[in-house]
């Protein structure tokens, strides 16, 4: 991803339901209760972690028994540690005290509670692209500095990879054709990592580095799980053990991809990961951003968005204003001859519709406006309303003119806009003819974006001489 580049807008839950959900995941919630049970005769070691004769009694505080109780009270504790629920106060004592950071979590905001929230998810972030202890421990000299070689680790690739998967993981969740908040397949993320997308088979290496990817990222995510940025359906066992399911008596779907993992970003993770995209220098909207700014900035700052993030927008924007009032700021705001103009004026019909009927007296002002005055004609008809004046054959051409050039805007060369080339080309025999002679800024641009997408030869021959000679007529 490029941080120039904005990504789609998400959808956010309310902050106080945020706050709620990170209050709940297992492994903060876990850790304020470490830090609320931690007293002046709770002792640690020299690195800050619980005594070996305490982990029973923490383990028993949390509830946790069981093979990974002790484990899962460590990583707890040092949550604690690393989000300032505790600190260590004396480093001849060893004893610990609760930390300025817990009160935000019974008397703070719902800001506040996803701020503390937000430190905890950095620190398992981190923790994820380290590989496991063992390892760690085998590559250290007696210096106790670890050699990296021998892990075949590179920390700084470890963590961009896992950044990149985040980011990609993110990029599906918001697309308006991407799963939304329905889970993906792990094989898919990690290939999004790998295999160029416009590759159409990729090869046997690229396919063995998926496989890792895949081994790498199912440990990954399921030490990102509990603190609450994803729901995730491991990789099944079985695929990596070599049992004979089939020889045993239970059969196997081959097809069924849920058995190579599946991920799905949680709301709160949702907000998360936009939270560090943004601290990276993203541009990272989310829906509601423009509600309180100007109709020019709502136009031009949903001019990229999906249909469905546009209406969202715009709904969270009509809601904060009368209707008339809104109509007539968005019409004023649509107008211009720069090359943002045809889509603001698109957005503004789009927006138009939704203030319903309140709306027409503000439209049938602009009736004669040279910019307007179609979308006007065409926003009254839409209504029902039998008394519109009948258009000019030049307003008709312009208003065709913008109309393309707005859909170029908005999906570039889409099989829709094609339609409509196609469908223009045939209703109007001479229709290059006039439209190169269309006083509109796009129209050299339209014409040869009709050039480009016509199947038919002769026409779209037709139409890149209309382009040229409408050049040479705006240069002249």
């Amino acid at each position: 991803m490029s941080d120039s580049s904005p990504l789609p807008p998400v959808r956010l839950h309310p902050e106080a339901e945020l706050a709620r959900d990170a209050l709940s995941t297992p492994l903060l919630s876990r850790a304020v209760r470490l830090a609320r049970w931690a007293g002046p005769g709770t002792r640690v070691d020299a690195g800050g972690r619980l005594t070996e004769e305490l982990l029973p009694a923490a383990a028993e505080e949390l509830g946790l028994t069981g093979d990974d109780a002790a484990a899962d009270v460590a990583d707890a504790w040092r949550i604690a540690l690393d989000i300032g629920l505790l600190e260590v106060v004396d480093e001849q004592a060893d004893t610990v005290t609760p930390g300025e950071d817990l009160a935000l979590l019974t008397g703070g905001s719902p800001h506040d509670v996803l701020g503390v929230w937000l430190g905890a998810l950095e620190s398992v972030i981190a923790d994820a692209a380290v590989p496991d202890l063992d390892g760690l421990i085998d590559a250290m000299d007696e210096g106790g500095a670890v050699d990296f070689s021998k892990l075949d680790w590179d920390p700084e690739g470890e963590a961009a990879f896992l950044d990149g998967v985040l980011g990609n993981l993110y990029l599906l969740t918001a697309s308006e054709d991407g799963p939304g908040d329905g889970p993906v397949p792990l094989p898919a993320l990690a290939a999004s990592m790998i295999v160029p997308g416009d590759m159409g088979e990729p090869t046997n290496d690229m396919l063995e580095q998926v496989s890792d990817a895949m081994m790498r990222l199912d440990e990954q995510f399921r030490l990102l799980e509990p603190i609450g940025l994803v729901t995730y359906r491991p990789v099944d066992e079985a695929l990596m053990s070599d049992t004979d399911e089939e020889s045993a008596g239970t059969p196997v779907d081959e097809t069924d991809v849920s058995r190579y993992g599946m991920v799905r970003l949680t709301p709160l993770g949702l907000y998360g990961l936009r939270a560090r995209l943004l601290e990276s220098g993203f541009a990272a909207p989310s829906v509601g951003d423009l509600s309180d700014k100007g109709a020019d900035v709502l136009l031009d700052g949903s001019a990229g968005y999906g249909p469905r993030a546009a209406r969202a927008e715009t709904e969270q924007w009509l809601e904060r204003r009368e209707p008339l009032d809104a109509a007539r700021e968005l019409l004023a705001a649509a107008r211009g001859t720069d090359p943002g103009a045809p889509l603001r004026r698109l957005r503004c019909q789009e927006a138009l519709s939704l203030v319903g009927a309140h709306a027409e007296p503000a439209v049938r002002e602009v009736l004669d406006d040279p910019e307007l005055g179609g979308l006007a004609r065409v926003w009254l008809s839409e209504l029902g309303a039998t008394d519109v004046p009948a258009p000019s054959e030049d307003l008709v051409f312009w208003l065709t003119i913008d109309t393309v050039a707005a859909q170029l805007a908005a999906e570039g060369n889409s099989e829709e806009l094609q339609a409509l080339v196609e469908g223009l080309a045939a209703q109007h025999s001479g229709f290059f003819a006039a439209a190169w002679r269309v006083d509109h800024p796009a129209t050299p641009d339209v014409l040869e974006a009709m050039g480009r997408l016509h199947p038919d030869k002769r026409i779209a021959k037709e139409a890149r001489k209309a382009a040229f000679k409408a050049r040479s007529h705006q240069n002249g």
